[in-house]
C-alpha cells in the first residue's frame, strides 16, 4: 500500500473516531463542578422567531416581519453564537435511576457561579446545575438572557441522561423575574420553576400569554415555588401579586415559602432543600375547577373582541385598534389568531 494510501486510510478512521466521539454523551468523569463550558449546539428552541411566538404577544409578534420587510431586513436565526459563551455546569457523582434532574439558572449576576452551598444539596436530589456568564440583570432579555437558558438547557439534556420531568429553570432576584417568563413560554421545556426574591404578575405587556396550547399546558402541568425572605418587603407583596394573578390564570399549583430572618438574599442549601422537594411534587389541578376558570376567561375575551367587531361596524377603528391593544396585551395567544386577523382588517398588511 502505498503512503499516500496509508495517510487517506488513517485520517478517514480518524474522522470516524471524531464523528462517534461526538454522539457519545458526557463521560462519567465530568461529574463535579465545570467552569467556563463552552457548548457548540444550538436549538430551533432558542432562534429569534421561536422567541417572538412565545414570548411576544401575537400583535407584537407580528410586526416583526413588517418592519423587516419595510426596511428590507431579514431575522438573523439566532440572537447568540452558543461558541462564544461560557457556562458553569455542575453534575452530581451519583446518577439516579430515573435520570438526573436539571436547574436551569438565570442569575442577576454576570459571572457564572454556583452559589455557596448549593453543591452539597444538588448531589442529595441527584440535579444537574447549569448558568451561564453575561446572564445578568444589564443583559438582553429577549435578546440574551433568556435563549442562552434555552441553550444551556439543551446541551445538558443532549449529553447527560435528564429526566425530562424533572427540568426545572430558577433564578434570583431579575433573574427569577427571567425565570417566571421562561416556564410561562416554554411549559414544554420547563416543568417547574424557582423564583427566589423576584415573582410578578402574568397576562400583561411584561409576561404576556404565549400559545393557547402552550398556556393550558402551563396551566396544568407547570409547578411554581416561590421564596423570598421575610425581611425583602417589597419582593414579598410581588410574589403575592404573582401568586394571586396565577389563581385569576387558572394556574393553581403555586407553593409559597417565606424565610425567616433573611432580607434579599439567595436562597440557602436549607431553602434550595425544600424548593427541590417541592418541585418534584407537582399537584394536578382539579378538572372541573380548571374548566370552569378556563370557561370563564373564555367568555370575557369573546365579549372584548365582539366589542371590537362593533366598533368597527360603527366606523370607529382608532377606537376598535385601541381596545384590539388592550386585548393583545391582556389575553396575549389566547385571542389568536382572531386578534390578528382582526388587527389586519383594521390596518392591511402592504402587499
Amino acid at each position: 500500500m502505498s503512503v499516500a494510501r496509508v495517510i487517506t486510510c488513517v485520517r478517514a478512521a480518524l474522522a470516524v473516531i471524531a464523528l462517534i466521539a461526538l454522539a457519545q454523551p458526557a463521560a462519567a468523569e465530568s461529574a463535579g463542578l465545570q467552569r467556563d463550558v463552552v457548548f457548540t449546539d444550538t436549538t430551533a428552541l432558542s432562534s429569534n422567531a421561536e422567541l417572538a411566538r412565545r414570548m411576544l404577544s401575537p400583535l407584537l409578534a407580528a410586526q416583526i416581519p413588517r418592519n423587516l420587510a419595510r426596511t428590507g431586513g431579514k431575522l438573523r436565526e439566532q440572537p447568540v453564537d452558543p461558541s462564544q459563551e461560557k457556562f458553569v455546569v455542575y453534575v452530581p457523582a451519583q446518577k439516579p435511576p430515573e435520570g438526573y434532574a436539571l436547574l436551569v439558572f438565570v442569575p442577576p449576576w454576570d459571572d457564572a457561579r454556583l452559589p455557596e452551598g448549593w453543591a452539597p444539596v444538588l448531589d442529595q436530589f441527584g440535579a444537574i446545575f447549569v448558568s451561564a456568564a453575561r446572564s445578568g440583570n444589564k443583559e438582553s432579555v429577549l435578546g440574551r438572557r433568556e435563549p442562552l437558558a434555552l441553550i444551556a438547557e439543551q446541551n445538558i439534556v443532549r449529553h447527560y441522561a435528564v429526566d425530562p420531568r424533572r427540568v426545572y429553570v430558577g433564578g434570583f432576584s431579575g433573574g427569577s423575574r427571567v425565570a417566571l417568563s421562561l416556564a410561562l413560554g416554554y411549559p414544554d421545556v420547563f416543568h417547574g420553576a424557582l423564583l427566589n426574591a423576584g415573582s410578578d404578575p402574568i397576562g400583561n405587556a411584561m409576561n404576556p400569554l404565549p400559545p393557547r396550547d402552550l398556556f393550558f399546558l402551563f396551566q396544568s402541568a407547570t409547578r411554581l415555588v416561590q421564596v423570598t425572605g421575610e425581611q425583602d418587603a417589597g419582593n414579598l407583596e410581588k410574589a403575592s401579586a404573582s401568586a394571586a394573578s396565577m389563581r385569576a390564570w387558572c394556574v393553581f399549583d403555586v407553593e409559597t415559602e417565606t424565610t425567616r430572618g433573611v432580607a434579599h438574599a439567595v436562597a440557602g442549601p436549607e431553602e434550595l432543600s425544600k424548593v427541590l422537594r417541592a418541585l418534584d411534587e407537582h399537584i394536578s389541578p382539579d378538572p372541573e375547577r380548571l374548566a370552569a376558570c378556563r370557561s370563564e376567561i373564555e367568555t370575557k375575551l369573546n365579549a372584548a373582541l365582539q366589542q371590537v367587531e362593533s366598533l368597527l361596524a360603527d366606523g370607529k377603528r382608532e377606537d376598535a385598534q385601541k381596545l384590539l391593544n388592550d386585548i393583545d396585551t391582556r389575553f396575549g395567544g389566547l385571542a389568536a389568531p382572531r386578534s390578528v386577523e382582526t388587527a389586519d382588517r383594521i390596518s392591511p398588511p402592504p402587499s
